[in-house]
Formats: structure tokens, sequence, C-alpha cells
């Protein structure tokens, strides 16, 4: 069975933003896995176990869209597992907003072939939408399952997993094919060897353009085919409304006895507003 995962590489530390575009500078900041995809790829490398063959488990490729510097994210994956990687990169993808990053990678997968099973992070810690595997989901034409907390078993015959929803846990079962946003409670990744980590730094990735997907046409990428836009980014102003209340040691410690269950309706001195902040 095909087993595919969508991974993303994200910012690792205090990355900058385009004040005019609204767009995230991507190079202002070391990229690295984004971390919910770590809970992605060990769910898929569980659901190939579960499902080998004769032959043993099957092959996990991950996928992902960015700039050249994305390679480190496959190969993080490479390390953990995966058998194969492969990276969309082409700067008519860039600017992608969640809708049309579903579209792209939909085209690479559509491309590769689509799998039985495909994997995703539950969102990302750039974007934090959380709709990128339902919208390439709906591309695929596949049915979605999100906000998965627990893997119950996947078979040839189909999955039972549980799923977490504001009115809570519900088991979810059904057949294949299907996708998955995975949460961080569904498993417990694993740490990549060093032995590994030596081979994904050899193996190869491939890497795929605009023009080399089922549909090359530049309109229908990047910044430029999504319909969601930045209008403004601005520092959220931290303005107090109440005024701080200045009392000394004594007559904050007589505030404190006042409130406590109990005391009500005991007196208590009124605060003076000298001394020093309580």
């Amino acid at each position: 069975m095909r087993i595919g995962v969508c991974i993303k590489q994200v910012p690792g530390g205090s990355a900058r933003m385009d004040g005019e575009t609204g767009l995230l500078i991507r190079g202002s900041a070391q990229g690295v896995l984004n971390p919910y995809d770590y809970f992605a790829l060990e769910a898929a490398l569980q659901a190939a176990a579960s499902l080998a063959g004769p032959e043993g488990p099957g092959e996990v490729t991950a996928l992902t869209m960015g700039p050249p510097q994305a390679e480190g994210a496959l190969r993080e994956a490479l390390a953990l597992g995966a058998g194969k990687a492969l990276l969309l990169c082409d700067s008519g993808f860039a600017g992608a907003d969640a809708a049309i990053t579903a579209r792209t990678l939909a085209q690479g997968w559509e491309k590769l072939g689509v799998p039985e099973l495909i994997f995703c992070g539950q969102q990302t810690t750039d974007g934090d939408t959380a709709q990128v595997p339902f919208a390439l989901a709906a591309r695929l034409g596949i049915p979605a399952v999100g906000w998965v907390k627990a893997i119950e078993y996947f078979r040839a015959e189909g999955f039972s997993v549980l799923q977490e929803l504001s009115g809570g846990t519900v088991r979810v079962r059904g057949g294949y094919p299907a996708l998955f946003a995975i949460g961080r409670e569904a498993v417990q990744p694993r740490a990549a060897s060093l032995p590994r980590r030596l081979e994904a730094r050899r193996a190869p990735v491939t890497r795929w353009t605009l023009a080399d997907l089922p549909d090359p046409a530049p309109h229908r990428y990047g910044l430029a085919a999504s319909p969601t836009r930045v209008k403004r980014i601005y520092a959220p102003l931290g303005e107090a409304k109440t005024p701080p209340l200045r009392v000394d040691p004594g007559e904050a410690a007589a505030l404190i006895l006042g409130a406590l269950p109990g005391r009500e309706g005991q007196p208590v001195p009124p605060p003076s507003g000298g001394g020093g902040p309580g």
C-alpha cells in the first residue's frame, strides 16, 4: 500500500515579516521540520509496519513545497524512516496561501500517484491555520479525518482512529484512500539513529518545478492565485485599561485578607495611596 506524508519546513527562530506584502521572510531564520510533522511521520511509519506484506513494510514518501533549503526538512524525514523524498520547488510557488498550497501539493501527488494513505501534521507553527490537510483531501477527492488523538489500528480492510472534537472524542472507522491530520497525542515520535542520519545526508531528493506538474499554468500558483490577502501587519498595543494600584506591604496584606473566603464583611483599612508598589 502506498503511504505518503506531507511535511513543511518552518522557521526555527524569530523570523521577520515583510511589512508591505505581509509574507514571512523565510530566509530570516533557520528552517526546521514543523513540530507537528514528527507525529505525522511516526503515524505513517507505524501504518506502513501494520500493513506490511510478505516483502515487508511499504515505503513512505515525504512531500513538501518550499524553497531549496526545504530539502533539509525532507532529509530529516528520510533520517526518521521515510523511503523517498520529493520537493516541489519553484519561485512561482512563493506566497501561496493555504488553499493554493493544498492545490500545489495535490498536483505533486497526482503526478507521483495518489497514495492510499496520506498523513499530515494537524497544523504548522508558522501559518497555524490547520486548513491545508482538509483542502488537500478536497482537491484529491478523498475523505479526511482531522484532530486524530489516537490510532487504534490500520489493517488491510480499513482503519480505526479516535478523533478529538470540541464536544468530546469520537471513533472513526473507514476504508482507503483516506487522509489523516495527526495531533500531538496520537503517537510518540521516534528518534533518528546516527546511521540513518548519515544515510539521509547522501540519499537522493527528487525536485520538481512548476513545469513538471500536470497543470503548469503559472497563474494557478503562488501569491497571484491565492485568495487570502494580509491587509496590515502591526504590533499590538499593550496599554492597560485600569491603572495599577500602589499600596505599601501592610495595606496589600489587608486587601488580600479581605478577599479571602470567610473574611467578607470584616473591616479592611482603605489604601492610603502611598508607599511603593505591592
